[in-house]
């Protein structure tokens, strides 16, 4: 029965195709198909979209790329919707017709931010970091939500689903509410942030509770992926990874189309680090970007099963003769207060190792207090982030005392998510309660003073010290 999908499925549209990543495999199925792995293997899908992919020839790479250019540049300023998102503008590389009704917020048009401090900590002369958590519901998922749900609407589905913990149920909440379909939110039991968690509510999702971790969340997830009235928005559905690998598009233009020496992007369940692969991969082929940067994936020490799999692997094989390994050993009950990457079994861990290897990147873990202690650091510059973006400050602070990143290199670093994502988190870091016989380096506790003017200037001088 799978073959004969398959080989139906080559019927395709002519913005695209869903092609399974196994090199074994390569089966193909068309846009339409409501799918989310391979119906011929059950490997990952990733969407091919015609004319500006990896499959465009040199010459027209050559022509297509520059037009692109030209084209994405004159849209900044217009008054048409598409235009003014930061996913839509680069439509041309998505796999939507043009007469598709897309539900968008305006997402994306997310800053970079020089971060001196963060620089210093790190051990670099120059340090830039790029803000998704300036998105409409305050995380990087919204660039995914919107290509997803636009296509649950185009599949006639009458309810969206997801696992989560935390950041996509607020987004899947938001972007459902616009296109005017019920959300579903399967959700670990008190292991969210409850501002996640007050967002969801608040955009009206249906918020169930599973007795359980993300993980268990996400296998129920596919399982009520099988009903055809659910559309599945997590990151397996490859649909979401075509509107996050804009945030790669976005990168370079912002950075006069000479992208960094190294992007470092947090680790969850790698449905970003994923996107930003493709995306990169993708401006290769247009001839827009010279080379690959390094990408770098960083993940919390208690939930790091891909860069445990990484530490382990042979790495000589050349870019383009890579053999992914068949299976990762999850970690059955991953543990980090950076509970927007609190996930043992990563649904897109493939593509993301491939797109580490590509580019010669490293994955690593850090330890909580030198998360807490980056995102205090980011703090300090001003920016702000949830915890499992510093993962990134923290990653970066250990690969340039490795000496994987040079002091002299660019770096990029992506934060994921907006600081009141989890206020809590802020204020048991600088309360001293975080931790149980440990302090961070960065501790900045409220202190109780006299209602005087005295009192108030002797307690600024003490704090200028």
């Amino acid at each position: 029965m799978a073959e004969k999908t398959a080989r139906a499925a080559e019927k395709t549209s002519a913005r695209g195709v869903q092609r399974c990543i196994l090199p074994n495999c390569g089966a193909t199925f068309g846009l339409s198909e409501r799918i989310y792995v391979c119906a011929r293997c059950g490997g990952p899908l990733e969407i091919e979209v015609r004319g500006g992919g990896p499959s465009g020839t040199a010459v027209r790479a050559a022509q297509e790329g520059p037009a692109l250019r030209r084209k994405w540049e004159a849209r900044w300023g217009s008054r048409e919707t598409r235009d003014g998102s930061g996913v839509w503008r680069y439509r041309e590389l998505l796999p939507f017709e043009d007469s598709a009704a897309v539900v968008t917020m305006q997402e994306g048009n997310t800053p970079v931010y020089d971060a001196p401090r963060s620089a210093e900590y790190c051990g670099l002369l120059n340090l830039r970091l790029k803000h998704q958590g300036c998105n409409p519901t305050g995380s990087f998922k919204d660039t995914g939500m919107t290509t997803a749900i636009t296509q649950a609407l185009l599949l006639g589905a009458r309810t969206a689903v997801c696992a989560s913990t935390g950041n996509t149920a607020a987004s899947l909440a938001a972007y459902a509410a616009r296109a005017g379909l019920q959300a579903a939110v399967l959700v670990p039991r008190g292991q969210i942030s409850a501002a996640k968690l007050a967002q969801s509510m608040d955009y009206g999702a249906a918020i169930c509770e599973v007795d359980g971790n993300f993980d268990d969340c996400m296998r129920l997830i596919q399982e009520l992926g099988d009903d055809p009235s659910i559309y599945v928005a997590n990151s397996i559905n490859p649909f979401r990874i075509e509107g996050q690998k804009t945030a790669a598009f976005e990168l370079a233009e912002q950075c006069g189309w000479r992208l960094p020496d190294h992007v470092v992007v947090p680790g969850g369940n790698m449905g970003n680090s994923s996107a930003f692969a493709k995306g990169f991969d993708e401006l290769l082929a247009l001839g827009l970007i010279e080379g690959l940067p390094k990408l770098h994936i960083i993940q919390a020490e208690g939930a790091a099963p891909l860069a445990r799999l990484f530490a382990g692997l042979d790495k000589g094989a050349p870019g383009d003769k890579l053999h992914l390994p068949e299976k990762l050993q999850p970690v059955e009950r991953p543990e980090t207060f950076a509970t927007a990457i609190k996930i043992g079994a990563p649904v897109s861990w493939r593509k993301a190792l491939r797109g580490v290897l590509r580019s010669h990147g490293q994955i690593i873990s850090v330890s909580e207090l030198e998360i807490a202690d980056a995102k205090a650091m980011i703090g300090r510059d001003g920016i702000g982030c949830e915890p499992a973006s510093a993962t990134t400050v923290a990653g970066m602070r250990k690969l340039v005392a490795a000496g994987h990143i040079r002091r002299e290199e660019s770096v990029v670093g992506v934060l994921t998510g907006h600081v009141l994502k989890d206020p809590d988190y802020v204020s048991r870091y600088h309360g001293g309660t975080l931790f149980e016989g440990a302090t961070g380096a960065f501790r900045n506790a409220p202190e109780r003073v006299a209602a005087s003017k005295a009192a108030i200037l002797e307690s600024l001088e003490r704090r200028r010290q």
